[in-house]
């Protein structure tokens, strides 16, 4: 696939997407929305894929809206905008059957730190930050950050970032849940790969109902919960994942799973 804003690649069983608007720190015009959702639906159909890895080219993550790129455009709707360009890409992401693992090698800023806070699994190097930078031009969160940072924060941290636009170092943001490690800029690449190798030979297909599992837990009580549990339970019995890794068990050797 060709695209103009952002880089698809595609090594062995992981798909690389790197938003590459690197002179305007990747912020989001129509463009490079609308390649993210088409790069995510390849990465969700390719069979070979097991895992994506998010990031941006250059020294920023993704600064969220260019403003610059609207700023001649009269009575644009920002509700058509979410629904249109961001609301798909954050619902694709948390309906992706397979592991989004997170690269964020600078800013993640407003709809950048809503698609850091999306992903699975994240890896910040220790220059990056994160901000929530709607207050500042007026406007509110958006692109999920509103579900997703309470829910990893808590309210009170959640309603400082809001409110203030607080910037979040990567070392507060380990410390706060936002992300699973932090990394010099120079092994970022090397941390963010060990963590990949696992996941590309992990069960995807149980990984991927597990997904589905804690995204339903947000807004489930604990029988409904119980019954989710035993339904996927029960679909990941059936799976050639399980059946090696239990052959792998009683052989007494590491299973081979092929995410089927």
């Amino acid at each position: 696939m060709e695209f103009t804003c952002l880089l698809y690649e595609v090594k062995g069983n992981v798909a690389y997407i790197t938003l590459n608007r690197p002179d305007v720190f990747n912020a989001f015009n129509d463009e490079q929305s609308y390649e993210m959702q088409s790069a995510l639906k390849a990465a969700h159909r390719d069979d070979q894929v097991r895992v994506v890895v998010l990031t941006g080219a250059g020294r920023a993550f993704c600064s969220g809206q260019d403003l610059k790129a609207i700023a001649g455009a009269k009575n644009r709707s920002l509700r058509d905008s979410l629904d249109k360009r961001y609301n798909p890409i954050i619902k694709a992401m948390r309906t992706m059957p397979k592991p989004i693992i997170g690269m964020i090698n600078g800013v993640a800023a407003g709809a950048g730190c809503s698609l850091a806070l999306a992903c699975d699994f994240v890896v910040a190097s220790s220059k990056a930050s994160f901000i929530e930078v709607f207050i500042n031009v007026g406007l509110v969160l958006d692109s999920g950050s509103s579900y997703f940072l309470p829910r990893l924060v808590g309210s009170a941290r959640a309603f400082e970032m809001s409110t203030m636009g607080s910037k979040i170092t990567a070392q507060q943001a380990l410390e706060w849940g936002i992300v699973n490690r932090v990394a010099e800029p120079e092994e970022l690449e090397n941390v963010t790969s060990e963590i990949v190798a696992y996941y590309e030979k992990a069960p995807t297909k149980a990984i991927a109902l597990m997904k589905n599992m804690l995204n339903k837990s947000f807004h489930s009580d604990l029988d409904t919960m119980l019954e989710y549990e035993a339904m996927c339970q029960d679909v990941a019995g059936k799976s050639e994942d399980y059946q090696e890794g239990v052959k792998a068990f009683n052989e007494k050797r590491t299973p081979e799973f092929r995410g089927r």
